[in-house]
């Protein structure tokens, strides 16, 4: 398998169903394309199905980091191979999903998972795969879990910036751990083998 890193996204036309308020009821469907995540910063955050186990938990970790990511420029979008309107019934019969405030992405053919290569023939699910994506439409960074282990939305939000501040800062780079306002490295020589 080849690596995905600055694999653009192939253009792709899906539904969202999305609740901004939390209002049960309120919410909206809407088209997005691949237009829609060009000029910012965006999280495709894929996951096996609505109605399961592990997945309600990181989709809540997600809702209580969401403000964070937008207020660095990104946007969030949950993805899984269910449709727009299962997405609205969970939203609607889940505790923990009805807080959910950022759009989620129905992608029943399962393109936007095939073009990825975060697809499961066999299950026509989604890996529980997370992928960054560069203003460019571009893949920055990217991540498959097993199925049974949940993700750390707090350590997505510290990559996103991360990625963020080397593209900025393309003569530096960021160590383990790194967080905004650390200490950041530039790669000479110099420090080959002493850090």
């Amino acid at each position: 398998m080849m690596s995905l890193i600055n694999k653009e996204l192939a253009d792709f036309k899906v539904n969202v169903y999305q609740n901004k308020d939390g209002v049960k009821g309120k919410g909206e469907f809407r088209e997005i394309t691949k237009a829609d995540l060009l000029g910012k910063w965006s999280v495709l955050f894929f996951y096996p199905a609505d109605f399961t186990f592990v997945c309600p938990t990181e989709l809540e970790d997600l809702e209580n980091q969401y403000a964070n990511f937008k207020k660095i420029g990104c946007e969030i979008y949950s993805v899984s191979c269910d449709t727009h309107f299962v997405h609205k019934a969970w939203h609607e019969s889940s505790e923990k999903v009805g807080k959910i405030s950022y759009p989620m992405i129905g992608d029943p053919t399962g393109a936007l998972a095939r073009d990825v290569d975060a697809y499961i023939e066999e299950a026509g699910m989604a890996e529980r795969g997370t992928y960054i994506i560069n203003p460019e439409g571009k893949i920055a960074a990217y991540e498959v879990s097993a199925g049974n282990v949940g993700r750390n939305a707090e350590e997505l939000l510290r990559k996103v910036q991360a990625l963020q501040f080397v593209a900025e800062h393309g003569d530096e780079v960021c160590p383990a751990k790194w967080q905004p306002g650390k200490e950041t490295l530039k790669p000479s020589f110099d420090l080959v083998g002493l850090i």
